[in-house]
């Protein structure tokens, strides 16, 4: 099992401590040495107050933030989990894209999703109910880009007719894609076109909110990963998908208490049990040495233990 770990940038007025450069830094070399795999973002760049009101969070623009976290670590890996694909311009992206794996040595992953919130959607002049297939059309240009093409591309869209992205992706074949969603059509996308497949748990109203479907059992994760299989056979797909998902269960407790790191253990191995590869993960965050701390211990008393 690998893990990826939350990066607390979803500063606000009572935690600025952790929105400086400097903090990020110090994050990020805490995650590297105590062994964690990777550090992850969310997107949203044009979130409404609102959403923010009702329990989201600001973030910092997710490029920006992990070339922070490559200029202060060496083997740390570099997540977005995820990118809304359809918020930007295709060749924007796969720019950005090339420009932070290049400088980080091949260290970045691209988790990629369609969002949900419609009035973030309006704000960026990009029709909602189109997300899907402007997801999987700029996959598809942005993979030709990173191949080191010449893309030539027209659609009602999008149009290119002699265009290249320089610098290309550290890793030969480009950059690894870790497909989002639940639904049908975001697995099919990813068994299709992506590396690997990130699910998350969801049931109720934050599967209505999310516009996705239930993910709350492991059985229902078994016939998703049963789905996601059959389809990868039925196309022909023969490189292995990699799974990335945090656990099923609501796993309850307080750092330091090792009944909740036997607790963590548990449910980390019953996911790898279930096929999953990597973890994304968090540590309460009061303040930033308490966040140093955590880290420290998730590694020695979680991590290690599961490697």
């Amino acid at each position: 099992m690998k893990f990826s770990c939350a990066l607390p940038i979803d500063f606000t007025d009572d935690k600025v401590e952790f929105s400086s450069i400097d903090a990020i830094k110090k994050m990020t070399r805490a995650m590297e040495n105590a062994g964690l795999d990777a550090t992850y973002v969310t997107d949203h760049p044009a979130p409404s107050s609102r959403w923010l009101a009702g329990g989201g969070h600001p973030t910092l623009d997710p490029f920006v933030a992990l070339a922070v976290a490559a200029a202060a670590t060496k083997t740390l890996q570099l997540q977005t989990h995820v990118l809304v694909l359809a918020y930007r311009n295709p060749f924007v992206v796969a720019k950005s894209a090339a420009s932070l794996d290049a400088l980080s040595g091949g260290r970045f992953i691209m988790g990629i999703g369609t969002g949900y919130s419609k009035p973030e959607y309006a704000a960026l002049g990009v029709e909602f109910e189109d997300r899907g297939e402007i997801t999987t059309e700029s996959l598809k240009i942005m993979q030709q880009a990173w191949a080191g093409e010449i893309v030539h591309h027209e659609s009602a869209r999008f149009f290119a007719r002699d265009t290249v992205i320089r610098p290309l992706p550290a890793r030969k074949g480009g950059i690894a894609v870790w497909g989002g969603g639940n639904a049908r059509p975001a697995i099919r996308r990813a068994v299709e076109l992506c590396d690997g497949w990130s699910p998350f748990p969801s049931q109720g109203i934050l599967t209505k909110t999310a516009r996705t479907e239930d993910l709350a059992s492991y059985e229902q994760l078994q016939e998703k990963l049963d789905f996601a299989r059959e389809y990868g056979e039925a196309i022909g797909r023969t490189k292995p998908l990699t799974i990335c998902m945090t656990p099923l269960e609501n796993v309850e407790g307080k750092p330091q208490d090792p009944a909740y790191a036997q607790k963590l253990v548990d449910a980390y191995g019953k996911s790898e049990e279930m096929g999953v590869h990597w973890a994304t993960m968090g540590v309460p965050h009061p303040s930033l040495p308490a966040f140093l701390e955590n880290v420290h211990w998730f590694g020695e008393e979680v991590a290690a233990k599961l490697k």
